[in-house]
């Protein structure tokens, strides 16, 4: 990858031509949405509009023509959070605007892809009344409806977790590329203020009870949570120079507990946005 990001920084030509090619290949979009963000974290957001323009065309292809969001999606969330960072130089905004942006494409994908998310919808149902025959007799009439708002819900999720991720990728790639080790100091240091992380934990509760689709706010609200409790995990390994198999056991965990482990990361992310627990921690070694 190191080759392929020393090509693109060689000028807004190459960069178009591989946010274009790559968008243009089935499976490959999160090269051409990783590329463009680089270019805007590294050169600023109208260059990186201008490559990202090269890079929408065949997004916008792969929506209307192949029915797919999925390219389109991710590239607005990468677009929106990297130029955010680019401005801001602020993690918890660019997640913020992230979820909020994942709650309108949540909101639009059943008006702009009905036939797309009734496919989804028949296929859960199917599979619900093959395996899970209890829960569908349960669920009776209400099992369709479910399905649906967790779909719609998964699918807007999803993209935002695409997006943080690939947000992070290019972050990483302009540290390697022009400011190494940034990248880890930066994500150690992430942790959200408290307005926000009890923002986030009020809309997980309260977005059912104003009509909103459960499922994607608990997506939108618990994200940011989730990613600066993994944040704070890495910053406290990091610090205590712990070593990295601390942070393979910590992901072999997060595999295997799931959302056991993920509740216990929001509730930390909540705890940590009060008493900056990082901040609180003792250098190790010997003093100075």
């Amino acid at each position: 990858m190191r080759a392929l990001t020393q090509f693109v920084m060689r000028g807004p030509l190459q960069a178009s031509a591989v946010a274009a090619i790559t968008m243009l290949v089935p499976l490959l979009f999160w090269i051409s949405a990783a590329v463009v963000g680089l270019v805007i974290l590294r050169l600023g957001i109208r260059q990186g509009i201008n490559v990202g323009l090269w890079a929408l065309l065949p997004a916008l292809g792969w929506s209307w023509i192949g029915q797919d969001p999925s390219a389109l999606a991710v590239l607005l969330e990468v677009v929106l959070m990297a130029s955010l960072i680019r401005s801001t130089r602020s993690w918890q905004q660019a997640l913020v605007a992230g979820s909020t942006l994942a709650v309108i494409i949540g909101a639009l994908l059943p008006l702009l892809y009905p036939a797309l998310l009734d496919q989804l919808v028949k296929t859960g149902v199917s599979f619900y009344q093959q395996y899970n025959a209890d829960v569908a007799r349960a669920l009776g009439d209400q099992l369709e409806p479910a399905i649906r708002q967790a779909m719609n819900a998964s699918m807007a999720g999803i993209f935002l977790l695409t997006g943080i991720g690939l947000t992070m990728l290019a972050r990483s790639w302009q540290a390697r590329l022009f400011n190494p080790g940034g990248f880890r100091e930066e994500f150690h240091a992430l942790r959200l203020s408290w307005p926000v992380a009890l923002l986030c934990a009020v809309a997980m509760l309260a977005g059912p009870s104003v009509g909103l689709n459960p499922v994607l706010i608990v997506w939108a609200g618990g994200l940011p949570l989730l990613i600066a409790g993994i944040a704070l995990v890495h910053g406290v390994v990091g610090h205590r120079k712990m070593g990295v198999q601390w942070l393979v056991v910590f992901y072999i965990a997060l595999l295997l507990l799931g959302p056991s482990l993920m509740l216990l990361l929001l509730v930390l992310a909540i705890v940590d946005s009060w008493l900056d627990i990082r901040g609180r921690l003792k250098p190790t070694g010997p003093a100075e």
